[in-house]
C-alpha cells in the first residue's frame, strides 16, 4: 500500500505560554507524513526553497518518507508561518505568513505518487486539490482538509472538491460554516449528501467525531453511524501546531497500512490512532516529539485510550 499527501512543507515560528521556537520544521504535509509513516509508505508533494536543506530531508527520510515529489525551487524560500497561542491553545493567532515558493505552487506528481492507493489533500487552494485528485484517479480512498478562508473565498471550488473525495476532515466549526447547519450531526449528514462517505470533525483538545453512512438525505431510509473519541488526557501540552495534521496522518496512514479496509471497526481504530498521534504532537514544539517517537509508544498509548473509553463489562454503580 502507498499514501500520497499534497500540502505545505514549511518553517514555523511559534510562541505559546510554555515556550517558543523561532524557526522549526512544519507544514501540513510534514506533520501528516511523519504521523502516517508509522503505518505505511508515504509520499509528500509540495515545494521548498533553498532554505530547506539536508537536515530537513534527513529527518523525513529517517522515517522512511519518500521525498522524490518534494519540489526544490532554486533561489526560492520555503513557506513560513509565525503565530502564537494564549492559554486557550485551541485558538491559533497568525502574526505573519510568507508564502514563498508555495505561492506559485503547481502540483507535479511522479507516476509513483499518482499510483497511490490512498490520497490526502491537505489544506490548500481547492482548485489545486482538484488538480491532484484528477491525477490520482486510482486512489481507493481519498480525503480532504480545508479551512474557513476557503469557505469564505472559494466556496464553489471547495464544494466541487468535496464532491470528488471520500472523507472530509475539518474542524467542527468549519463543518457548520460550510453547510449552514448549527447542529453538527445535521451538518455532517449534509456533507455526506455532497458525496463523501465519511466526515471527521476535529474538535481540538476535546477529541474528534466520525460520521459515516450512505450518500442519502434525511428521511430516505439510509443508514448512518456515529462514533466519537475524547482527546487523550495529557498533563503537559506545549504546542498544538500541527495536531490536526498529525491526527489526519495517523487516521489515513493506519487505514492505508491495514490494507485499505474501510469497514466501521477499522475506521474506528483509525480514529484511535489519529487521536494518539495528535496527542504526541502537542507534547512538544513542532515535530520534536513525533520525530523521536517509536511504534511501541504509539501502540501502548492506543491501548491506554482503548481502556479509557471502554465501558462494556464495567460493573454498574451500586445504589
Amino acid at each position: 500500500m502507498a499514501l500520497t499527501v499534497v500540502g505545505s512543507i514549511a518553517f514555523d515560528a511559534v510562541k505559546t505560554p510554555f515556550g517558543e521556537r523561532e524557526r522549526m520544521l512544519g507544514g501540513a504535509a510534514v506533520h501528516f507524513s511523519l504521523a502516517a509513516s508509522f503505518f505505511t509508505e508515504v509520499r509528500p508533494v509540495g515545494p521548498v526553497g533553498d532554505d530547506f536543506g539536508t537536515e530537513q530531508f534527513e529527518l523525513l527520510e529517517s522515517r522512511g518518507i519518500r521525498c522524490e515529489d518534494i519540489e526544490r525551487v532554486a533561489g526560492g524560500q520555503s513557506f513560513f508561518w509565525r503565530g502564537h497561542y494564549d492559554f486557550d491553545l485551541n485558538v491559533a493567532h497568525t502574526d505573519d505568513t510568507q508564502l514563498g515558493v508555495f505561492g506559485e505552487f503547481e502540483p507535479k506528481l511522479s507516476p509513483a505518487a499518482q499510483a497511490a492507493d490512498t490520497l490526502f489533500l491537505a489544506n490548500i487552494q481547492p482548485d489545486l486539490q482538484r488538480q491532484v485528485r484528477a491525477q490520482c484517479g486510482g486512489a481507493g480512498f481519498s480525503g480532504l482538509d480545508s479551512m474557513n478562508f476557503w469557505i469564505e473565498t472559494a466556496k464553489d471550488s471547495l464544494l466541487a472538491a468535496i464532491s470528488e473525495i471520500d472523507c472530509l476532515v475539518v474542524n467542527d466549526a468549519e463543518i457548520r460554516m460550510l453547510t449552514g447547519e448549527s447542529n453538527l450531526a445535521r451538518a455532517a449528514r449534509a456533507v455526506m449528501a455532497m458525496g463523501p462517505r465519511a466526515v471527521v470533525a476535529k474538535r481540538g483538545e476535546y477529541g474528534a467525531a466520525l460520521f459515516t453512512g450512505d450518500q442519502g438525505t434525511e428521511g430516505d431510509g439510509g443508514e448512518h453511524s456515529f462514533f466519537a473519541l475524547p482527546g487523550f488526557p495529557l498533563e503537559d501540552v506545549r504546542d498544538p501546531t500541527g495536531a490536526g495534521d498529525s491526527f489526519a496522518g495517523g487516521f489515513f496512514g493506519y487505514l492505508d497500512g491495514s490494507g485499505g479496509d474501510l469497514d466501521e471497526a477499522n475506521l474506528r481504530r483509525a480514529m484511535g490512532y489519529g487521536t494518539v498521534l495528535a496527542s504526541f504532537n502537542v507534547e512538544e514544539f513542532g515535530t520534536e516529539r513525533v520525530a523521536r517517537l517509536d511504534r511501541g509508544e504509539i501502540d501502548e498509548r492506543f491501548e491506554a485510550l482503548r481502556r479509557m473509553t471502554q465501558f462494556e463489562g464495567v460493573p454498574a454503580p451500586r445504589d
